[in-house]
């Protein structure tokens, strides 16, 4: 399997790194992707890719939580970066209107050229939209950027806006909200083939029942992949197989 989003070089691991690393790919994990944040996450994320160069991936983009006054010397940060070495995507971007829209007008150019960024250099994308989704969707659709590609991070819309997703050529990232009983996403994964997901766990947060409310890990990903498999009506194996394909059609045989 693949952990298509994880935080793993956040401070709640600094105690027991190894050993969480351990236990995902004990768990049957072979890669972790780590969407980056803003330059202060990038030392520590590659770190761990120098620790992990084969399981552990690193992407780059700036999150549009950190997006602020200072926006356009981050983004700079992030085209250089962008320009002197590989990253698996770019990621994590996009809107986060959850706790205020002081910023939207920023986030909407961050995010504008860092798809453009990812669209020139052929790479895919990784899309936060948390309380955004519908204006994502239209912001994508207006740039209509051909053979755009990449993941909807933590899926939590409606059938309508996953079909618009997909049909916008995106993967849909489904992590431990679909194990909650009012996450919603029962309602969704049924109607979605399974060749338009992919698995995440957006450690150290949202971790799936049972472990709710505590420190999510990657080693947690084969919860999440039983809750796919018990919905569609399949094998947690073949969510398994399924979804890594999935993940490694999206990025290319050299990752």
């Amino acid at each position: 399997m693949v952990d298509t989003h994880a935080h793993l070089y956040a401070s709640e691991f600094d105690a027991d790194r190894a050993a969480t690393l351990a236990r995902a790919f004990e768990s049957g994990l072979t890669q972790v992707w780590m969407p980056n944040l803003d330059h202060t996450s990038v030392a520590g994320m590659l770190a761990l890719e120098a620790q992990y160069p084969r399981q552990c991936l690193p992407m780059m983009g700036l999150h549009p939580c950190y997006v602020k006054p200072d926006f356009e010397t981050e983004l700079g940060r992030v085209e250089a970066w962008l320009g002197g070495r590989r990253f698996v995507a770019v990621g994590e971007i996009g809107l986060d209107f959850y706790w205020d829209t002081t910023y939207r007008a920023e986030q909407e150019e961050a995010f504008r050229r860092q798809v453009h960024w990812a669209h020139r250099l052929g790479l895919p994308i990784v899309i936060h939209c948390r309380n955004s989704l519908a204006e994502t969707l239209v912001l994508l659709q207006k740039w209509a950027l051909p053979d755009l590609r990449g993941i909807f991070h933590c899926f939590t819309g409606s059938l309508n806006e996953a079909r618009q997703a997909i049909e916008l050529g995106f993967l849909l990232g489904i992590g431990g909200v679909v194990t909650f009983k009012n996450g919603g996403l029962d309602k969704v994964v049924p109607a979605v083939d399974l060749r338009h997901l992919v698995l995440e766990t957006d450690s150290p947060y949202l971790a799936p029942v049972p472990h709710r409310g505590k420190r999510n890990e990657s080693g947690y990903l084969p919860l999440i992949a039983q809750r796919i498999a018990d919905l569609l009506g399949t094998s947690r194996e073949e969510v398994a197989n399924a979804t890594t394909q999935n993940a490694r059609r999206l990025v290319g045989d050299a990752w």
